[in-house]
């Protein structure tokens, strides 16, 4: 299954990125994967910047695309029940799977709309950088579960 994540803005901090890079390269051997980065909106406006860059994250997707939209309103998940929902995603023949992160203000209705799943990684809010770092090293963390390896770092 290839799993392809779609975020808002750039990583702009050398020691995330340095990480991102690192999950990626681990990530790599479980499962294909792809990343794009769409524009940021600037105007400083929530509810433009939310349905612009929304429009933007939904022109990089497929019709039968199947989308997990990180959000805060969404379900939490363990590790091991995130692991159990990619396992089923490849099981129900997916071949692949989005998964999207918003800009700033969070995503437009459009977004929220078109989403198979909201996912929360936790009640607590972090940047956006930090969020797709968590977002790899938990898809990491999944497929090492799925296939029974240990995981302690």
């Amino acid at each position: 299954m290839k799993i392809r994540l779609i975020a808002v803005g750039k990583i702009r901090e050398p020691y995330v990125a340095s990480a991102c890079a690192d999950l990626r390269r681990r990530l790599s051997a479980y499962y294909t994967y792809e990343e794009i980065e769409v524009k940021a909106d600037r105007s400083g406006e929530p509810e433009t910047s939310m349905r612009e860059e929304s429009l933007r994250v939904l022109k990089r997707l497929g019709e039968g695309d199947r989308l997990w939209l990180l959000d805060r309103a969404g379900s939490q998940l363990a590790s091991e029940a995130l692991a159990g929902r990619l396992a089923a995603a490849r099981g129900d023949g997916i071949s692949q799977l989005t998964l999207a992160i918003a800009g700033t203000f969070g995503a437009g209705a459009a977004l929220r709309e078109r989403a198979d799943f909201l996912w929360s990684l936790s009640d607590l809010t972090f940047l956006h950088e930090w969020a797709r770092a968590i977002v790899l090293e938990q898809l990491y963390r999944a497929a090492k579960i799925a296939r029974n390896e240990p995981y302690h770092h």
